[in-house]
C-alpha cells in the first residue's frame, strides 16, 4: 500500500512522477501537484488567484494529459504556479476543476507537456496508481 502522493522516477529522456490516489480525484490533484512541484518551491506560496477548468476526453488516460497539459496552458499564458486543486467533478471523460495559484516565475525547471508514453491509470488494492511522464 502506497504512503506516497507522487514520488519522482527515474526516466531516460524526460521526467516522470508516479502518482497515487484513493480515488481518481485524487490521483488528478496528486498529478497536479507533483508537476508544479517539478517546476517550483511551493511552501511558500500563498494562492491569490483561481481559475476554472473544464474538460472533456475520450478516457480517463486523454483526461488526465488533459487535465495536466491544460494546467501548463494556463501557468504559460497568466504567468502563474497553482497550488491548490478542488475537482467539482470527475467522470472517465469529464473534468470540471478549480484551481489556485500565484504569480510567479518557475524556480526549478519548466515542464514542457504531459505525454502518453506508457500511461495507464491503473486500479490497486487502495485506490488507483499512474506514472505520467512529462517532456522538459
Amino acid at each position: 500500500m502506497p504512503s506516497f502522493r507522487f514520488k519522482e522516477v527515474e526516466h531516460t529522456a524526460d521526467l516522470a512522477l508516479k502518482v497515487h490516489g484513493h480515488s481518481l480525484k485524487e490521483v488528478f490533484i496528486n498529478a497536479a501537484c507533483g508537476l508544479f512541484s517539478l517546476m517550483a518551491d511551493l511552501e511558500n506560496l500563498a494562492p491569490s488567484v483561481s481559475r476554472e477548468v473544464h474538460l472533456e476526453a475520450p478516457d480517463r488516460e486523454s483526461l488526465l494529459v488533459d487535465w495536466l497539459n491544460e494546467l501548463l496552458y494556463l501557468h504559460e499564458v497568466e504567468e502563474e504556479i497553482y497550488t491548490r486543486f478542488e475537482i467539482e467533478t470527475l467522470s472517465s471523460t469529464t473534468l470540471s476543476a478549480t484551481v489556485w495559484g500565484t504569480k510567479t516565475k518557475v524556480s526549478k525547471l519548466t515542464v514542457k507537456a504531459a505525454t502518453f508514453h506508457d500511461l495507464e491509470i491503473r486500479d490497486i488494492e487502495d485506490g488507483y496508481m499512474t506514472t505520467v511522464v512529462f517532456d522538459v
